[in-house]
């Protein structure tokens, strides 16, 4: 990873690297499965790792998480805010780089722009803000006002109302057209009503909503809600297509806040399909009720 002289005179660096050692790990105090397959070392050699797809191609949420786990590093603060992945060719999995440079560093963000390189060539391209969600926001003299904007709170919202997880459907890796290795390490619990594509069914609703969890108990943190935008099936299953492959074109995810621990509570639409393409938007929600992220993505229709 290379980055720009960071000399960053509008605020302070010494907390930029604080974070660099420290694992979010799972409630066993080892690393998870998750943490293990997004390590990128200091020098951006990765691995795109192998369970973590659709039918052979690397899910776009775990290629996202992968390069933002890079280019956190080199932007030296630890949670992505906002990341827009362009999606440029299909992972598989195999020896990765990480490539990043800093193109601004501010008070409060960081923004880096990267991408995430195997087999010779760019598998997506990416531009991410990156800040820290844990630190009081302001300093100096203008501090309280700024927490006191900060302390404003407007919802026009809440998180789906779903059945307990043992009353929605699990996702098996043999659902569908393609099998999904990656539930083997996501445990996916869907709304009954949105399973009919399961069935060959469909209600006409471009809309699925789901609760997940890390198989092996890890807790969410902030890099890990981009892999939750794109795990749940995609709510255009709910409408007369094949549930196949959908190859993603483009994804943003929005975090706004660290996860409290426990499972999230996650709901995808879609609303206008034409053109082989389809738009989805998505809300994740933490177990206090607490919005998390917010994603959009552009995608093929399946093939």
């Amino acid at each position: 990873m290379t980055s720009h002289d960071r000399q960053d005179t509008a605020g302070p660096a010494d907390h930029r690297n604080d974070f660099l050692g420290a694992t979010t790990l799972g409630h066993t105090g080892r690393m998870g499965e998750f943490d293990d397959a997004t390590q990128v070392a200091d020098d951006g050699s990765t691995e795109i790792r192998d369970g973590w797809d659709i039918g052979g191609n690397a899910n776009g949420g775990y290629l996202m998480a992968l390069a933002a786990s890079g280019m956190r590093r080199v932007a030296g603060r630890p949670d992505p805010i906002t990341v827009t992945a362009h999606y440029l060719s299909p992972g598989r999995p195999g020896p990765a780089a990480v490539e990043g440079e800093v193109v601004k560093a501010g008070k409060r963000f960081t923004t880096v722009t990267g991408r995430l390189v195997s087999a010779g060539r760019p598998v997506i391209q990416v531009l991410g803000a990156f800040g820290d969600l844990g630190a009081v926001p302001g300093a100096g003299s203008d501090a309280a006002a700024v927490r006191g904007i900060d302390d404003v709170v407007v919802v026009h919202g809440a998180p789906p109302d779903l059945p307990p997880p043992d009353q929605c459907v699990r996702r098996e890796r043999g659902q569908g057209n393609v099998p999904v290795p990656m539930v083997d390490r996501i445990d996916i619990r869907l709304h009954p009503d949105h399973t009919g594509w399961l069935r060959d069914e469909r209600a006409g609703v471009g809309e699925m909503a789901g609760w997940c969890s890390f198989v092996d108990g890890r807790p969410f943190d902030t890099l890990s809600l981009l892999l939750v935008a794109d795990v749940l099936p995609p709510a255009v299953f709910g409408l007369p297509v094949p549930a196949g492959w959908v190859p993603t074109v483009e994804l943003t995810v929005h975090v706004r806040a660290r996860p409290a621990p426990g499972p999230l509570r996650c709901v995808f639409r879609t609303r206008f399909v034409h053109g082989g393409m389809f738009e989805e938007d998505g809300q994740l929600w933490d177990s206090d009720g607490t919005l998390v992220a917010l994603s959009r993505q552009l995608a093929l229709l399946p093939r």
